[in-house]
């Protein structure tokens, strides 16, 4: 028997490109040369087909350009874009000019070394669809995440889907918080449940951040919380569009600890006894992007001891 397990061709699919390397935000907290270094070793990795964009501020693009030496044009640097966070409508308007401006200096910088996957950034709670359709017009085709609190999900996702409706060509997604680095920050499996099960219905592109570092849900001590598993959550997502689940349903898939109840073959995905294959999943992954991650080892780590990797 080889040493070297074949990765199923669903966990390929469902994980391909999903982790967005966050190491300079907590818990990890790296200096912007350290995290660089670690990005420059994953994208050279085996594992680098699970490894999606840089996770860099619009304020840190200068910094960056200085550090692009551990890059080729082979090994290059895809950038998750972070926007500031901004109060009011009025503010969030103007940073889009500035951010705009910094996006295109950055990836004209060199450009078979970086290039800009998306941008993410907090939804001031005043934005109407006006502005979004402003902030279409700054932005043009870039794919964006806008973020909201959990409370303010459903309304954000409305907002979202509503200037989709109206678009040739759907840019704008939703991004929800899923942790942090206290129990306070976690939202509740029903939240997510109903983060997830809206968006499925308008087709909207969705992303999460912050406290998915492992597969399964499960208690962790550095939180003194249950922190909700990427398998559960990117699972959960993708079931939910595919078989019209209810909050309900998709939050007691999002409640489940067992390692078992997740199969992965070269045909399907399943959990218990829910189902999507190879070619349907593929599909739902172009709505269920990626998760930002401080660690891209945590995640491959707890997999290989899972026997999955």
């Amino acid at each position: 028997m080889s040493p070297v397990m074949a990765v199923s061709i669903a966990l390929r699919t469902l994980l391909n490109q999903s982790i967005d390397y966050a190491g300079m935000f907590p818990p990890c907290n790296l200096g912007l040369e350290a995290a660089l270094k670690n990005h420059a070793q994953y994208v050279r990795s085996a594992d680098s087909w699970m490894l999606g964009g840089f996770v860099l501020s619009i304020e840190q693009f200068d910094a960056a350009k200085q550090l692009l030496s551990e890059f080729d044009p082979l090994h290059t640097l895809r950038v998750a874009a972070l926007g500031p966070k901004t109060a009011t409508a009025d503010a969030f308007l103007d940073a889009l000019d500035d951010i705009d401006a910094a996006i295109r200096s950055f990836a004209r910088y060199d450009v078979d070394l970086i290039s800009i996957n998306h941008l993410e950034m907090l939804l001031p709670p005043d934005v109407e669809l006006a502005v979004l359709k402003e902030a279409k017009a700054i932005l043009g085709d870039l794919p964006v995440f806008w973020e909201a609190p959990s409370d303010r999900a459903q309304q954000t996702i409305a907002l979202v889907a509503g200037h989709n409706s109206d678009e040739e060509v759907a840019t704008f997604g939703y991004k929800l918080r899923t942790g942090g680095v206290t129990a306070d920050a976690f939202p509740t499996s029903a939240q997510i449940a109903d983060a997830l099960v809206t968006p499925a219905t308008h087709q909207l592109p969705i992303k999460f951040t912050a406290g998915l570092h492992h597969p399964i849900r499960q208690f962790r001590d550095e939180v003194k919380t249950k922190m909700h598993g990427f398998l559960n959550v990117l699972g959960a997502a993708v079931l939910a569009a595919e078989h019209r689940w209810n909050a309900d349903q998709a939050a007691i898939m999002l409640e489940d600890e067992e390692p078992n109840s997740f199969s992965f073959t070269d045909d399907f995905f399943a959990w218990r006894e829910w189902k999507i294959d190879v070619e349907r999943l593929r599909y739902r992954r172009k709505f269920v992007r990626s998760f930002g991650s401080c660690s891209f080892d945590e995640p491959r780590d707890d997999l290989r001891a899972q026997g999955l990797l």
